[in-house]
């Protein structure tokens, strides 16, 4: 089996390692003091290796809880976005950083902010690995932005297809003939 490597294990966490540290500097300038810990949510089930990673690199206090949603069926999007897994922490009036793998057509993350809005935070910003704005059908803003990606199923470092290719540790283009 041929993979087209898109991303290698090397380039990713250079750039895990670079977000970190963006992130880093803003949690220093909007802590109103040592009592304010961000609170950092993975989106599961594939950003669980990123989420890794950037919390590992990040030198601030965080908290850290998880949300699980679903849209995909294998390689296509379901546009039906559900909330199978609600966070546990009270976000009100806090930092919260929203940790996604991948932002293709936007009504994932975008269901996921109105869901987390509603809670009022006092500051809600995303961090994304990867962006792939030419699948966008809703406008979400992603403040953290790993690679920008081109329309092709990816796998690899936390994305599935079917469950399968997680533990890959750099990401590639999956084509059907694969399995």
């Amino acid at each position: 089996m041929s993979k087209k490597i898109l991303l290698t294990q090397e380039q990713i966490q250079e750039k895990v390692k670079e977000l970190a540290k963006l992130i880093d500097d803003f949690l220093v300038k909007n802590k109103r003091d040592e009592n304010d810990i961000p609170i950092f949510i993975a989106v599961l089930t594939g950003s669980i290796f990123f989420f890794s990673d950037l919390i590992k690199n990040i030198k601030s206090d965080i908290i850290i809880d998880y949300l699980k949603v679903s849209s995909y069926s294998g390689s296509h999007t379901t546009y039906n976005v559900k909330i199978q897994k609600d966070i546990e922490i009270d976000i009100n009036d806090r930092i919260v950083f929203i940790i996604e793998d991948i932002v293709d057509t936007g009504l994932t993350l975008k269901k996921i902010i109105e869901f987390l809005k509603d809670r009022k935070p006092r500051i809600l910003k995303v961090c994304s690995l990867l962006d792939k704005p030419s699948k966008r059908l809703v406008k979400v803003k992603i403040d953290y932005k790993g690679f920008e990606i081109p329309p092709e199923f990816v796998v690899g470092y936390g994305l599935d297809y079917n469950e399968l290719y997680r533990n890959v540790p750099y990401i590639f283009i999956y084509t059907q003939n694969e399995t």
